[in-house]
């Protein structure tokens, strides 16, 4: 049965006002398996018509009935997840408990920040002179218009969602239209909640379209996006023009340094399992792995172990580690840097080219002693392909870590606590996890600096971006 995915405005669903939809590819069969409502101009001004209703509605709401009402939707989003982990593997590929995996986590995140709306707190300054009482109080940007990647369909929108509406905002989320099927089921979850109508605004369309009406409407008071750092420079700069609040989490192209001393088997079955998740594409997968030249060799073996471990296939098998790529047009991408690397002397380990079957399957893939010329030692990969090189100096594993412009997640290995508090401060890099995969957990920051982006989308400082304070001033008289 053909799914027909429409547009959620003002508390109702409804196809696009065009009629125009677009199609809803599974990437393991490469079938067309349902429609997607196309928003365009008249969908979104309803949109936004909505969301300053919602916020008049939401941000007078107290927020302990806010916090009860989020607590109930991450329950509700827990008892759907078997239902809407099969839809996300059918729309995005992955396997199932990697599907499920995302749900519940996602019902985590509503947790977090349901809490953290009930710890809004303001401030009493001290005044100057007798009864004067100076307040400094927090209270919701605005509306909130949310722009995400099909890579995880309910964790990029999660964050920004709940985030959003522990503090009081309204929003308007365009989802993805590789993946749409289970955002709507993430939204469905804040509906039956009771999440008032108007308050949670979901649409679909062209990205380029849809952003640039949206980002400078005079309604709109914030944005946050995550996806690549080429259109994210162009959205920040849109923002910027009109003087928009934004969070940005971008790209990244995440090194890997392995010390001498390090737990080789341990290091080489934790990346191995971080590599290859989501097919690579993850912002924070670990991509350019800097090896201690004395423990080389030992590492490649290990990793190699591992890497044959990971079974390719539909994800809807619960055997398969590895689903298909989201979408066809990576896979050319991936094609061209592998073959690029190759012609400069990289050596192919494993893996390196697209599976001979239906759907957008590729191989998991080892490069060797990458040079540094090769385009994809720059270009993030969003694959499944790991890049081994060695090193001799400490000094020079950071130096390639800090190379490029990305500051999103770095990871290293090492006994030696002193090698790990230099690592910790030197790599320049948002996130820095040492001796584990210790990222994107809800109640830690999650973000990046330089080309990777500005903002959290977790801990304690992600809420505070789609807050603003007042300063109330008042003297007795």
């Amino acid at each position: 049965m053909a799914i027909n995915v429409q547009l959620f405005i003002d508390g109702k669903w409804c196809n696009a006002k065009s009629g125009k939809t677009l199609d809803l590819i599974n990437p393991a069969t490469e079938e067309v398996i349902g429609k997607i409502a196309h928003a365009e101009q008249a969908d979104l001004d309803l949109a936004l018509q909505a969301a300053a209703k919602g916020l008049n509605i939401w941000s007078n709401t107290p927020a302990f009935e806010r916090y009860l009402l989020m607590k109930k939707a991450a329950n509700i989003l827990r008892e759907r997840v078997d239902d809407i982990a099969i839809k996300m593997t059918n729309e995005q590929g992955k396997p199932l408990a990697q599907a499920k995996g995302e749900t519940l986590a996602g019902a985590e995140v509503i947790d977090w920040f349901a809490e953290e709306g009930r710890r809004i707190y303001g401030q009493i300054v001290p005044a100057r002179e007798l009864g004067v009482l100076q307040l400094q109080v927090k209270e919701p940007v605005g509306i909130v218009a949310a722009f995400t990647p099909w890579n995880f369909p309910i964790n990029q929108i999660v964050r920004k969602l709940s985030a959003a509406i522990a503090a009081g905002c309204s929003i308007i989320i365009k989802a993805p239209e590789e993946t749409p099927v289970s955002p709507a089921e993430l939204i469905r979850a804040f509906i039956d909640a009771g999440i008032p109508a108007s308050v949670i605004n979901l649409v679909y369309g062209i990205p380029s379209e849809i952003s640039n009406y949206l980002i400078p409407h005079p309604l709109i008071s914030k944005i946050s996006f995550t996806g690549s750092t080429s259109v994210g420079k162009l959205l920040a700069g849109l923002a910027g023009q009109h003087m928009k609040l934004a969070t940005m989490e971008l790209g990244g192209h995440a090194p890997v340094i392995v010390c001498e001393d390090a737990d080789v088997g341990y290091a080489a079955k934790e990346m191995v399992i971080c590599k290859y998740l989501n097919a690579g594409q993850v912002c924070v997968s670990p991509t350019r792995f800097l090896i201690h030249t004395n423990i080389y060799d030992e590492f490649i073996a290990n990793f190699l172990k591992e890497a044959r471990k990971v079974t390719v296939g539909n994800g809807t098998d619960k055997s398969i580690v590895m689903g298909p790529l989201a979408n066809e047009r990576r896979i050319p991408v991936l094609e061209r840097l592998i073959q690029d690397a190759l012609a400069k002397g990289a050596r192919l380990l494993l893996g390196g080219k697209r599976i001979d079957r239906q759907g957008y399957f590729f191989e998991p893939t080892v490069l060797a002693d990458v040079p540094i010329t090769a385009d994809i030692m720059s270009e993030e990969p969003f694959g499944p392909i790991a890049l081994l090189n060695s090193f001799e100096k400490i000094d020079d594993a950071i130096a390639e870590a800090n190379r490029l412009p990305y500051g999103l997640a770095a990871y290293a290995y090492t006994k030696s606590l002193a090698k790990a508090t230099l690592l910790g401060q030197k790599i320049k890099a948002g996130m820095v996890t040492i001796n584990h995969d210790g990222l994107a957990l809800p109640e830690i920051h999650f973000g990046g600096i330089k080309d990777s982006g500005y903002g959290s989308e977790g801990g304690c400082e992600a809420i505070n971006s789609y807050l603003q304070t007042k300063l109330v001033t008042q003297k007795a008289y």
